[in-house]
């Protein structure tokens, strides 16, 4: 069964209810196919308006893909072989060898000398990084290939922020949001503790502000504090972390569900979690980079666009040499991928969005 959830549709916010239980557990093995997006659709718009893949030399022999996906489920290979299939329509004496056996696995892979390409769940973690600089004297380069999804549980959705539906608060900015999460602030604020601070007035103004989040030591926390914080270690010491609950019965309580279930019970709470864990009593803010705006809600358009302060991205990790020499093969897959054919398969699959064009490029110019 799955999890209650809000898709956005044209921009608006629906909520489909189902029963409590229902909504807090979800299945230890998910079943996760791909669903297609809609022509028409701002995803399918976006991938239309990129440049057609044209080979600039053909190129042979293995290209290893190492990193993201799960050694027993499929649901990566999906996508990869959609992109293996058609790749090797322009190259057909190529081949995509894929190993995907977890992100973990990527970056190792390229520094040992057993993989080409790594694919990554996540963004670029220093301690990985850090390990391959010490074996090769040089930092690994990293290409945005996709845009996460909204709301879809595996494939980086969207990290949003919440208070209690009672709380008047309609949106918040990232320098806030680091005030009231952390206590470095090197975004250049102080605490905010209170929700007076905030400009909330009457009886509001007084009421201490209580954190829900992440557990601050998994990949979810760590996004939030470079991307919130700016690599601050500086919790609020107020700040409930939440990990997920593996049951004996083979479900998992979700971290994402455990906060907005916590929030809904405290009208004082704020909230980083994601729509698709929403209850009735939660609801989500608009986000800015700081109080001058613009205020952003999530959609499918404002995170293929980076609109959306708090918008992810998949990478591939290479090894770029100081000299900028690639192997012309890891280059055209990469060319290929960030092409309009390569993030129309993204679309095909539905699980991921696309870039944007101007994304797209901007990635294609690493590979010069």
């Amino acid at each position: 069964m799955s999890l209650a959830r809000r898709s956005l549709i044209g921009g608006a916010l629906a909520l489909w209810a189902m029963p409590a239980a229902a909504q807090r557990l979800t299945p230890a093995v998910q079943k996760i196919d791909p669903r297609p997006q809609a022509p028409g659709s701002v995803a399918a718009r976006a991938a239309a308006a990129m440049p057609r893949y044209a080979p600039a030399e053909k190129v042979t022999g293995d290209i290893r893909l190492w990193g993201h996906g799960n050694r027993k489920l499929p649901w990566m290979h999906y996508l990869v072989d959609q992109w293996a299939e058609d790749f090797h329509r322009f190259h057909p004496e190529a081949r995509l060898e894929t190993h995907l056996y977890g992100t973990s696995s990527g970056i190792p892979a390229l520094y040992n000398g057993l993989g080409d390409i790594a694919l990554l769940g996540e963004e670029i973690l220093p301690d990985a990084a850090k390990a391959f600089e010490r074996v090769k004297g040089y930092a690994p380069t990293g290409v945005e290939l996709m845009t996460g999804s909204v709301d879809i549980r595996n494939f980086d959705y969207a990290q949003m922020v919440f208070v209690h539906r009672d709380n008047p608060l309609a949106r918040i900015s990232l320098v806030e949001l680091d005030a009231i999460l952390g206590t470095e602030h090197r975004r250049g604020t102080r605490n905010i503790r209170r929700w007076g601070e905030l400009g909330l007035t009457g009886a509001w103004a007084t009421r201490a502000i209580t954190p829900y989040s992440w557990a601050i030591d998994d990949s979810f926390g760590f996004y939030l504090r470079n991307a919130v914080l700016m690599g601050s270690h500086r919790w609020n010491p107020a700040l409930q972390g939440f990990a997920h609950i593996n049951n004996a019965d083979g479900t998992i309580y979700d971290h994402g569900q455990q906060v907005l279930d916590a929030l809904a019970k405290d009208p004082a709470g704020i909230a980083v979690s994601n729509i698709r864990y929403a209850v009735p009593e939660v609801k989500p803010l608009a986000l800015a980079h700081t109080a001058a705006g613009p205020f952003v809600a999530v959609s499918e358009a404002s995170l293929i666009d980076q609109s959306y302060p708090l918008a992810r991205t998949l990478p591939a990790v290479i090894d770029l040499p100081p000299d900028g020499r690639i192997d012309p093969k890891v280059r055209e897959f990469l060319r290929y991928v960030l092409s309009r054919e390569g993030q129309e398969a993204v679309n095909r699959d539905g699980r991921y969005l696309p870039l944007s064009p101007a994304s797209a490029e901007k990635e294609r110019r690493k590979l010069a």
